[in-house]
């Protein structure tokens, strides 16, 4: 069985000669794990959530789906990990200190990027701000922290750019990982659909949405713009030396959050909403994405150049 060997830089991981195959069957693995937790989580969260007394609706009622699908996704990945004889490091995490930095790194460069750009967009008259409501807006913004980062960003980038980018890693170049890595996660949305149609339907649970993309999706705009941030997510995954991954969980819970608020305030009483003067306002998430990753392309190259001087 051919082992990864990681370099002490995790984003400078040198691939290795054969096992290509077992590579891509851990690579899928990931993304496999991932639709398994996603399906089993928002299939089973429901009745769970009335078992432990919980109402259908409020924080509460999201917070137990979010919390299974964590627990599913860390439990089949660390699980596998262990089994190879290593640890989370092997993942990219790392100490709390080291965490922390990261996981601020992402979401300064995340933030920064979306403030630019919807700034200029704002100054073009794509978009009218609302006035802001302060109160309400911390609450959404606390709230909405703790359930994107159990229901998406940390399971997500544990089995994704955690388990198959570490696993394309050590036996391809950079570039095929990082499309290979993005391949995988496009394939996470519709094959969860299917195993959380399933849980429901075993559970006694209403039918759910089937299809390759979330209910209400475009699939061509949604596909395009997952495309886009999955390869974000990989910059920012590599583009520390230490804890990496906590940059990616950064970036992953700041777009959640900024895009909510700016495409979704008003339905999600995030204290705070746009209006869309343009049809044009909508590109302006791809554009910081761009930015956001063509930042932490040189943030890599900066911390390479310092780690060698």
């Amino acid at each position: 069985m051919t082992e990864l060997r990681l370099a002490r830089y995790s984003g400078e991981q040198r691939a290795e000669p054969g096992g290509r195959s077992q590579a891509l069957r851990r690579a899928l693995g990931g993304g496999a794990a991932m639709a398994l937790a996603l399906g089993i989580g928002t299939g089973a969260g429901p009745t769970l959530a009335r078992a432990l007394g919980v109402g259908p609706s409020g924080t509460a009622a999201k917070l137990v789906p979010a919390a299974l699908v964590s627990a599913v996704a860390l439990a089949l990945v660390l699980g596998a990990v262990r089994r190879s004889g290593h640890g989370p490091a092997r993942l990219g995490f790392g100490g709390p200190a080291a965490s922390l930095r990261a996981l601020l790194a992402g979401v300064a460069v995340t933030g920064a990027a979306a403030c630019a750009v919807f700034g200029l967009g704002t100054a073009a008259g794509l978009l009218r701000w609302s006035s802001p409501d302060p109160a309400a807006l911390a609450t959404f913004l606390v709230t909405n922290a703790a359930v994107a980062l159990l229901l998406e960003a940390l399971p997500e980038e544990t089995t994704l750019r955690g388990y198959t980018w570490t696993s394309l890693r050590g036996a391809f170049g950079g570039t095929a990982t990082a499309l290979g890595t993005t391949a995988v996660f496009l394939l996470v949305p519709g094959t969860s659909t299917v195993v959380e149609a399933v849980t429901a339907r075993l559970l006694g649970e209403q039918g759910t949405h089937v299809g390759l993309v979330p209910e209400g999706q475009h699939p061509v705009d949604y596909l395009i713009l997952l495309t886009l941030f999955g390869l974000t997510l990989v910059a920012a995954r590599t583009a520390l030396r230490e804890a990496p991954l906590w940059a990616a969980i950064g970036t992953h819970l700041t777009f959640l959050t900024v895009n909510r608020i700016v495409l979704e305030g008003d339905r999600r009483d995030a204290g705070w909403s746009t209006v869309h003067q343009d049809p044009a306002a909508p590109l302006l998430v791809p554009l910081y994405l761009l930015v956001a990753a063509g930042a932490f392309v040189v943030l890599r190259r900066v911390s390479s150049r310092v780690r060698r001087g």
